[in-house]
Protein backbone atom coordinates (compact mmCIF):
# COMPACT_ATOMS: atom_id res chain seq x y z
CA UNK A 1 0.00 0.00 0.00
CA UNK A 2 1.36 3.73 -0.77
CA UNK A 3 0.19 6.47 0.90
CA UNK A 4 1.22 9.94 -0.27
CA UNK A 5 0.47 13.64 0.61
CA UNK A 6 -2.68 14.57 -1.43
CA UNK A 7 -0.76 18.30 -1.51
CA UNK A 8 2.71 16.54 -2.83
CA UNK A 9 4.75 17.84 0.11
CA UNK A 10 5.19 14.71 1.98
CA UNK A 11 7.68 11.70 0.80
CA UNK A 12 5.98 8.28 -0.79
CA UNK A 13 5.02 5.52 1.96
CA UNK A 14 5.20 2.11 1.89
CA UNK A 15 3.54 0.08 4.38
CA UNK A 16 3.53 -3.78 4.85
CA UNK A 17 0.16 -5.22 4.30
CA UNK A 18 -0.04 -7.79 6.78
CA UNK A 19 -1.74 -11.12 6.86
CA UNK A 20 -4.75 -12.00 8.70
CA UNK A 21 -5.24 -15.58 10.93
CA UNK A 22 -8.45 -16.35 8.37
CA UNK A 23 -5.35 -16.22 5.10
CA UNK A 24 -6.47 -19.73 3.57
CA UNK A 25 -3.58 -22.27 3.14
CA UNK A 26 -1.23 -21.75 -0.05
CA UNK A 27 -2.38 -23.70 -3.23
CA UNK A 28 -0.23 -26.66 -3.91
CA UNK A 29 1.40 -27.06 -7.31
CA UNK A 30 1.14 -30.05 -8.13
CA UNK A 31 4.99 -31.90 -8.89
CA UNK A 32 6.27 -31.08 -12.29
CA UNK A 33 7.65 -34.16 -15.13
CA UNK A 34 11.06 -32.49 -14.36
CA UNK A 35 12.82 -30.00 -11.90
CA UNK A 36 16.17 -28.04 -12.17
CA UNK A 37 18.24 -28.02 -8.75
CA UNK A 38 21.06 -25.18 -8.71
CA UNK A 39 24.52 -26.24 -7.54
CA UNK A 40 26.44 -23.13 -6.75
CA UNK A 41 29.36 -24.11 -8.90
CA UNK A 42 30.46 -23.13 -12.25
CA UNK A 43 29.99 -25.91 -14.71
CA UNK A 44 32.69 -28.45 -15.66
CA UNK A 45 32.39 -31.01 -18.11
CA UNK A 46 33.86 -33.34 -15.45
CA UNK A 47 30.89 -33.41 -13.16
CA UNK A 48 28.75 -35.58 -16.13
CA UNK A 49 31.21 -38.60 -15.26
CA UNK A 50 30.60 -37.56 -11.55
CA UNK A 51 26.78 -37.61 -11.99
CA UNK A 52 25.75 -39.25 -15.01
CA UNK A 53 22.87 -39.12 -16.86
CA UNK A 54 20.35 -42.02 -15.86
CA UNK A 55 21.49 -41.71 -11.94
CA UNK A 56 18.73 -42.32 -9.98
CA UNK A 57 17.59 -39.86 -7.11
CA UNK A 58 15.88 -40.40 -4.24
CA UNK A 59 13.65 -37.31 -2.36
CA UNK A 60 15.94 -35.80 0.33
CA UNK A 61 19.14 -36.70 -1.32
CA UNK A 62 22.06 -34.39 -1.30
CA UNK A 63 23.73 -33.97 -5.47
CA UNK A 64 26.81 -32.79 -5.11
CA UNK A 65 30.47 -33.79 -6.58
CA UNK A 66 32.24 -33.98 -4.00
CA UNK A 67 32.28 -34.51 0.24
CA UNK A 68 32.35 -30.79 1.28
CA UNK A 69 31.56 -28.96 -2.12
CA UNK A 70 28.52 -27.11 -2.28
CA UNK A 71 25.36 -29.54 -3.22
CA UNK A 72 21.48 -29.36 -3.98
CA UNK A 73 18.71 -31.59 -1.59
CA UNK A 74 16.79 -33.29 -4.60
CA UNK A 75 13.21 -32.28 -4.15
CA UNK A 76 11.57 -35.71 -5.80
CA UNK A 77 12.32 -39.08 -6.62
CA UNK A 78 13.96 -39.71 -10.43
CA UNK A 79 16.77 -39.73 -12.55
CA UNK A 80 19.18 -37.34 -13.83
CA UNK A 81 18.12 -36.50 -17.30
CA UNK A 82 21.36 -34.21 -17.61
CA UNK A 83 23.87 -31.02 -16.62
CA UNK A 84 23.94 -27.85 -17.81
CA UNK A 85 25.38 -23.70 -17.25
CA UNK A 86 23.02 -21.69 -15.61
CA UNK A 87 24.38 -17.71 -15.11
CA UNK A 88 22.73 -15.82 -12.38
CA UNK A 89 22.83 -11.98 -11.42
CA UNK A 90 26.41 -10.37 -11.58
CA UNK A 91 28.18 -12.89 -13.30
CA UNK A 92 26.91 -15.80 -10.34
CA UNK A 93 27.53 -19.37 -12.14
CA UNK A 94 25.83 -22.51 -11.28
CA UNK A 95 25.81 -26.10 -12.43
CA UNK A 96 21.94 -26.96 -12.98
CA UNK A 97 20.81 -30.57 -12.59
CA UNK A 98 18.05 -31.45 -14.40
CA UNK A 99 15.67 -34.59 -12.90
CA UNK A 100 13.07 -36.60 -14.26
CA UNK A 101 10.62 -37.31 -11.85
CA UNK A 102 9.27 -40.64 -11.16
CA UNK A 103 5.74 -41.39 -10.69
CA UNK A 104 6.56 -43.24 -7.14
CA UNK A 105 8.38 -41.51 -4.18
CA UNK A 106 11.00 -42.73 -2.37
CA UNK A 107 12.54 -41.09 0.78
CA UNK A 108 16.36 -40.71 1.46
CA UNK A 109 17.52 -41.89 5.16
CA UNK A 110 20.54 -40.14 5.05
CA UNK A 111 19.18 -37.43 6.99
CA UNK A 112 17.08 -39.11 9.30
CA UNK A 113 19.95 -41.33 10.62
CA UNK A 114 22.54 -37.91 11.18
CA UNK A 115 19.15 -36.23 12.83
CA UNK A 116 19.42 -38.78 15.96
CA UNK A 117 21.80 -36.27 17.44
CA UNK A 118 21.79 -32.91 16.06
CA UNK A 119 24.67 -30.80 15.59
CA UNK A 120 25.89 -27.86 13.81
CA UNK A 121 27.51 -29.76 11.38
CA UNK A 122 24.97 -31.99 10.64
CA UNK A 123 22.69 -28.91 9.72
CA UNK A 124 24.89 -27.31 7.37
CA UNK A 125 25.58 -30.70 5.65
CA UNK A 126 21.96 -31.44 4.88
CA UNK A 127 19.58 -28.29 5.66
CA UNK A 128 21.77 -24.78 4.06
CA UNK A 129 20.05 -25.97 0.42
CA UNK A 130 16.52 -26.33 2.02
CA UNK A 131 13.88 -24.15 2.06
CA UNK A 132 14.61 -20.91 3.54
CA UNK A 133 18.41 -21.47 3.06
CA UNK A 134 19.26 -21.21 6.33
CA UNK A 135 23.07 -19.83 6.58
CA UNK A 136 25.14 -21.29 9.91
CA UNK A 137 28.39 -21.23 8.40
CA UNK A 138 29.26 -18.15 10.40
CA UNK A 139 29.34 -20.42 13.71
CA UNK A 140 32.04 -22.98 11.93
CA UNK A 141 34.39 -20.51 13.70
CA UNK A 142 35.77 -21.40 17.23
CA UNK A 143 36.02 -17.34 17.58
CA UNK A 144 32.92 -16.45 16.13
CA UNK A 145 31.81 -13.51 17.41
CA UNK A 146 27.84 -13.95 17.47
CA UNK A 147 25.85 -13.89 20.62
CA UNK A 148 22.21 -12.95 19.26
CA UNK A 149 20.34 -14.49 16.35
CA UNK A 150 17.80 -12.40 14.69
CA UNK A 151 14.99 -14.17 13.18
CA UNK A 152 13.26 -11.42 11.11
CA UNK A 153 9.48 -12.87 10.37
CA UNK A 154 8.17 -9.90 7.97
CA UNK A 155 9.25 -10.19 4.23
CA UNK A 156 11.95 -7.85 2.90
CA UNK A 157 9.94 -6.39 0.24
CA UNK A 158 6.24 -5.18 -0.30
CA UNK A 159 3.45 -7.24 -2.03
CA UNK A 160 5.05 -10.47 -0.12
CA UNK A 161 3.86 -13.09 2.63
CA UNK A 162 6.05 -15.72 2.48
CA UNK A 163 7.63 -15.07 5.96
CA UNK A 164 4.52 -13.66 7.45
CA UNK A 165 2.25 -17.44 6.41
CA UNK A 166 5.37 -19.06 7.95
CA UNK A 167 5.58 -16.90 11.33
CA UNK A 168 1.51 -17.25 11.63
CA UNK A 169 1.10 -21.15 10.71
CA UNK A 170 4.33 -22.96 11.51
CA UNK A 171 4.48 -22.18 15.26
CA UNK A 172 5.12 -25.82 16.60
CA UNK A 173 8.17 -26.06 13.73
CA UNK A 174 9.49 -22.51 14.66
CA UNK A 175 9.51 -23.67 18.28
CA UNK A 176 11.56 -26.78 17.38
CA UNK A 177 13.42 -24.80 15.04
CA UNK A 178 14.61 -22.21 17.86
CA UNK A 179 15.68 -25.24 20.36
CA UNK A 180 17.83 -26.95 17.84
CA UNK A 181 19.41 -23.33 16.95
CA UNK A 182 20.61 -22.78 20.30
CA UNK A 183 21.57 -26.15 21.11
CA UNK A 184 23.61 -26.35 17.95
CA UNK A 185 25.47 -23.10 18.36
CA UNK A 186 25.47 -22.43 21.67
CA UNK A 187 23.62 -18.57 21.39
CA UNK A 188 20.93 -18.31 24.14
CA UNK A 189 19.60 -15.08 22.72
CA UNK A 190 17.47 -15.45 20.13
CA UNK A 191 15.05 -12.52 19.36
CA UNK A 192 12.07 -12.89 17.14
CA UNK A 193 11.25 -10.02 14.67
CA UNK A 194 7.84 -9.64 14.58
CA UNK A 195 5.81 -7.06 11.56
CA UNK A 196 3.08 -4.83 12.79
CA UNK A 197 0.55 -5.85 15.98
CA UNK A 198 1.31 -9.58 15.13
CA UNK A 199 4.11 -9.06 17.93
CA UNK A 200 0.70 -10.02 20.53
CA UNK A 201 1.01 -13.49 21.53
CA UNK A 202 4.32 -14.79 20.80
CA UNK A 203 6.18 -14.42 24.05
CA UNK A 204 4.14 -17.43 25.18
CA UNK A 205 4.91 -19.85 22.19
CA UNK A 206 8.34 -19.20 20.74
CA UNK A 207 11.46 -19.67 23.85
CA UNK A 208 12.55 -16.32 22.31
CA UNK A 209 12.22 -12.40 23.00
CA UNK A 210 10.03 -10.87 20.60
CA UNK A 211 10.46 -7.38 19.31
CA UNK A 212 7.79 -5.61 17.44
CA UNK A 213 8.68 -3.98 13.62
CA UNK A 214 6.50 -1.31 12.34
CA UNK A 215 5.00 -1.87 9.20
CA UNK A 216 6.31 0.45 7.20
CA UNK A 217 8.67 -0.14 4.36
CA UNK A 218 11.63 -0.71 4.82
CA UNK A 219 11.50 -1.42 8.32
CA UNK A 220 11.89 -5.44 7.73
CA UNK A 221 15.07 -5.52 6.09
CA UNK A 222 17.68 -6.60 8.51
CA UNK A 223 19.99 -4.06 8.26
CA UNK A 224 16.83 -1.51 9.37
CA UNK A 225 15.59 -4.62 12.17
CA UNK A 226 19.37 -3.66 13.46
CA UNK A 227 19.08 -0.13 13.18
CA UNK A 228 15.58 1.19 14.19
CA UNK A 229 14.43 -1.97 16.00
CA UNK A 230 17.22 -2.63 18.05
CA UNK A 231 19.27 0.28 18.25
CA UNK A 232 22.57 -1.15 16.77
CA UNK A 233 23.66 1.93 14.50
CA UNK A 234 25.36 -0.46 11.18
CA UNK A 235 29.09 0.27 10.96
CA UNK A 236 30.72 0.62 7.64
CA UNK A 237 33.21 -2.67 6.82
CA UNK A 238 31.64 -4.81 9.56
CA UNK A 239 29.64 -7.39 8.56
CA UNK A 240 26.52 -8.92 10.63
CA UNK A 241 28.82 -11.36 12.20
CA UNK A 242 31.09 -8.90 13.39
CA UNK A 243 28.49 -7.32 15.31
CA UNK A 244 27.86 -9.95 17.39
CA UNK A 245 24.66 -10.49 15.02
CA UNK A 246 23.24 -13.40 12.85
CA UNK A 247 20.01 -12.75 10.74
CA UNK A 248 17.78 -16.21 9.59
CA UNK A 249 14.36 -15.95 7.79
CA UNK A 250 11.43 -17.38 10.18
CA UNK A 251 11.01 -19.75 7.13
CA UNK A 252 14.79 -20.65 7.63
CA UNK A 253 14.04 -21.82 10.95
CA UNK A 254 10.65 -23.59 10.49
CA UNK A 255 12.45 -25.77 7.95
CA UNK A 256 15.34 -26.82 10.93
CA UNK A 257 11.81 -27.17 13.11
CA UNK A 258 9.88 -29.20 10.47
CA UNK A 259 12.92 -31.22 9.76
CA UNK A 260 14.14 -32.72 13.30
CA UNK A 261 10.07 -32.95 13.89
CA UNK A 262 9.70 -35.06 10.87
CA UNK A 263 12.69 -37.01 10.20
CA UNK A 264 13.00 -35.57 6.53
CA UNK A 265 14.45 -32.59 4.89
CA UNK A 266 11.37 -30.40 3.47
CA UNK A 267 11.34 -30.12 -0.26
CA UNK A 268 8.31 -27.83 -0.70
CA UNK A 269 8.78 -24.03 -0.92
CA UNK A 270 6.13 -21.55 -0.04
CA UNK A 271 6.14 -18.66 -2.86
CA UNK A 272 4.24 -15.47 -3.21
CA UNK A 273 2.90 -15.17 -7.12
CA UNK A 274 2.20 -11.44 -7.78
CA UNK A 275 0.28 -11.91 -11.34
CA UNK A 276 -0.29 -9.44 -13.91
CA UNK A 277 -3.57 -7.62 -12.38
CA UNK A 278 -1.64 -7.31 -8.70
CA UNK A 279 -3.90 -9.49 -7.21
CA UNK A 280 -1.51 -11.97 -4.66
CA UNK A 281 -1.72 -16.05 -4.20
CA UNK A 282 0.37 -17.70 -1.75
CA UNK A 283 1.29 -21.38 -2.93
CA UNK A 284 3.69 -24.24 -2.36
CA UNK A 285 5.93 -26.01 -5.26
CA UNK A 286 8.72 -28.43 -5.08
CA UNK A 287 11.80 -26.44 -5.16
CA UNK A 288 12.65 -26.85 -9.04
CA UNK A 289 9.72 -26.58 -10.03
CA UNK A 290 9.54 -24.33 -13.50
CA UNK A 291 7.81 -21.26 -13.29
CA UNK A 292 6.19 -22.17 -16.10
CA UNK A 293 4.09 -24.84 -14.37
CA UNK A 294 3.07 -22.11 -11.61
CA UNK A 295 1.53 -20.27 -14.40
CA UNK A 296 0.11 -22.63 -16.00
CA UNK A 297 -1.35 -23.43 -12.59
CA UNK A 298 -2.48 -19.76 -12.29
CA UNK A 299 -3.65 -19.01 -16.00
CA UNK A 300 -1.05 -16.63 -16.55
CA UNK A 301 -0.06 -15.74 -20.26
CA UNK A 302 3.32 -14.53 -20.79
CA UNK A 303 3.50 -12.54 -23.89
CA UNK A 304 6.70 -11.11 -25.54
CA UNK A 305 8.31 -8.11 -23.61
CA UNK A 306 6.54 -9.46 -20.80
CA UNK A 307 8.68 -9.30 -17.04
CA UNK A 308 9.26 -12.11 -14.89
CA UNK A 309 10.87 -10.68 -11.76
CA UNK A 310 12.02 -13.31 -8.97
CA UNK A 311 11.25 -11.36 -5.50
CA UNK A 312 9.46 -8.35 -5.02
CA UNK A 313 8.55 -4.71 -6.88
CA UNK A 314 11.00 -2.91 -5.21
CA UNK A 315 13.96 -5.31 -4.83
CA UNK A 316 13.81 -8.27 -6.88
CA UNK A 317 15.88 -9.42 -10.19
CA UNK A 318 13.95 -10.02 -13.64
CA UNK A 319 15.17 -13.16 -15.39
CA UNK A 320 14.57 -14.32 -18.57
CA UNK A 321 12.56 -17.59 -19.05
CA UNK A 322 10.19 -19.05 -17.65
CA UNK A 323 12.20 -22.11 -17.42
CA UNK A 324 13.76 -20.98 -14.47
CA UNK A 325 13.14 -23.07 -11.29
CA UNK A 326 11.58 -22.11 -7.76
CA UNK A 327 14.90 -22.08 -5.28
CA UNK A 328 14.93 -22.59 -1.86
CA UNK A 329 15.33 -18.69 -1.58
CA UNK A 330 12.70 -17.73 -3.71
CA UNK A 331 9.91 -15.76 -1.65
CA UNK A 332 8.16 -14.55 -4.32
CA UNK A 333 7.55 -14.40 -8.01
CA UNK A 334 6.06 -11.30 -9.82
CA UNK A 335 5.21 -11.17 -13.53
CA UNK A 336 4.38 -7.53 -15.43
CA UNK A 337 2.88 -6.80 -18.74
CA UNK A 338 4.80 -5.03 -20.88
CA UNK A 339 2.15 -1.96 -20.63
CA UNK A 340 2.70 -1.57 -17.24
CA UNK A 341 6.64 -1.53 -17.05
CA UNK A 342 8.59 1.53 -16.73
CA UNK A 343 11.73 1.46 -18.10
CA UNK A 344 15.06 2.87 -16.88
CA UNK A 345 16.63 5.79 -18.90
CA UNK A 346 20.01 7.35 -19.33
CA UNK A 347 19.01 10.91 -18.22
CA UNK A 348 21.14 12.74 -16.13
CA UNK A 349 20.33 13.62 -12.86
CA UNK A 350 18.59 16.79 -12.51
CA UNK A 351 19.61 17.27 -8.59
CA UNK A 352 15.87 17.22 -7.37
CA UNK A 353 16.22 15.73 -4.07
CA UNK A 354 13.77 13.47 -4.28
CA UNK A 355 16.18 10.38 -3.56
CA UNK A 356 17.90 12.13 -0.47
CA UNK A 357 14.34 12.72 1.24
CA UNK A 358 13.02 9.15 0.75
CA UNK A 359 16.52 7.62 1.99
CA UNK A 360 15.49 5.80 5.17
CA UNK A 361 19.68 5.74 5.64
CA UNK A 362 20.05 9.41 4.68
CA UNK A 363 23.06 9.39 2.32
CA UNK A 364 23.61 11.68 0.08
CA UNK A 365 22.29 9.51 -3.56
CA UNK A 366 22.65 12.38 -5.98
CA UNK A 367 26.17 12.67 -5.05
CA UNK A 368 26.79 8.70 -4.81
CA UNK A 369 25.13 7.78 -8.13
CA UNK A 370 27.37 9.96 -9.55
CA UNK A 371 30.57 7.90 -8.43
CA UNK A 372 28.83 5.20 -9.33
CA UNK A 373 27.79 5.57 -13.14
CA UNK A 374 31.80 6.60 -13.17
CA UNK A 375 32.84 2.99 -11.84
CA UNK A 376 34.19 5.35 -8.86
CA UNK A 377 33.40 2.48 -6.37
CA UNK A 378 35.79 2.37 -4.27
CA UNK A 379 35.75 6.27 -4.10
CA UNK A 380 31.46 6.09 -3.36
CA UNK A 381 32.11 3.73 -0.72
CA UNK A 382 34.53 6.01 0.94
CA UNK A 383 33.03 10.01 0.34
CA UNK A 384 29.22 8.98 0.28
CA UNK A 385 28.98 5.86 2.82
CA UNK A 386 27.68 3.15 -0.24
CA UNK A 387 27.70 0.62 2.18
CA UNK A 388 25.23 2.04 5.40
CA UNK A 389 22.40 1.68 2.44
CA UNK A 390 19.59 -1.06 2.91
CA UNK A 391 18.98 -1.55 -0.41
CA UNK A 392 15.24 -0.93 -0.40
CA UNK A 393 14.89 0.99 -3.99
CA UNK A 394 13.53 3.28 -2.96
CA UNK A 395 15.83 5.70 -4.40
CA UNK A 396 15.19 4.41 -7.98
CA UNK A 397 11.41 3.94 -7.57
CA UNK A 398 11.31 8.39 -7.08
CA UNK A 399 14.06 8.68 -9.38
CA UNK A 400 12.93 11.38 -11.72
CA UNK A 401 14.83 10.99 -14.36
CA UNK A 402 14.50 6.81 -14.17
CA UNK A 403 18.03 6.23 -13.45
CA UNK A 404 18.61 2.47 -11.95
CA UNK A 405 20.44 3.75 -9.03
CA UNK A 406 19.51 0.42 -6.94
CA UNK A 407 21.25 -1.58 -9.82
CA UNK A 408 24.16 1.00 -9.58
CA UNK A 409 24.57 0.61 -5.75
CA UNK A 410 24.17 -3.76 -5.91
CA UNK A 411 26.35 -3.57 -8.33
CA UNK A 412 28.91 -1.71 -6.43
CA UNK A 413 28.95 -3.73 -3.48
CA UNK A 414 29.41 -6.55 -5.99
CA UNK A 415 32.55 -5.48 -7.19
CA UNK A 416 33.98 -4.06 -4.20
CA UNK A 417 33.22 -7.64 -2.88
CA UNK A 418 35.40 -9.53 -5.65
CA UNK A 419 37.96 -6.34 -5.03
CA UNK A 420 38.46 -7.42 -1.53
CA UNK A 421 38.11 -11.64 -2.02
CA UNK A 422 41.16 -10.65 -4.52
CA UNK A 423 43.08 -8.47 -2.18
CA UNK A 424 42.20 -11.35 0.72
CA UNK A 425 44.19 -14.34 -1.88
CA UNK A 426 46.76 -12.12 -2.53
CA UNK A 427 47.57 -11.99 1.06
Amino acid sequence: MKKKSFFGFAKPCFEYELLTDLQPKPRKIPPSHSVTLFIELPFERKYTDLLKTGTPVKTGQKIGFGDDGPFAIASVTGEVTGLSSYMGDYGKQYTAVHVAVSSKEDVDDGFAAAAKEPTLQVLIDYLSSAPGMPDLHPFLKEDHSVKTIVIYGGDTDILTYTNQYVLKSRRAELSKGIEILKKVTGVEQVIVAVPGESVQGFDSHLAAETVNVTDQYPAARPLMVLYKTLGEPASEGRSFEEMGYCFIRAEAVATIGSAFLEGRIPVDKVVTLVDKKGNRHLLEARVGTPIADIFAAYKIVLNDQDRIIFGGPMTGSAIYSDLWPVRPDTDAIMVQDRQDIILSSDYPCINCGECIRICPANIPINMLVRFLEARQYEDAAARYDLFSCVECGLCSFVCVSRIPIFQYIRLAKHELGLISAAEETDE
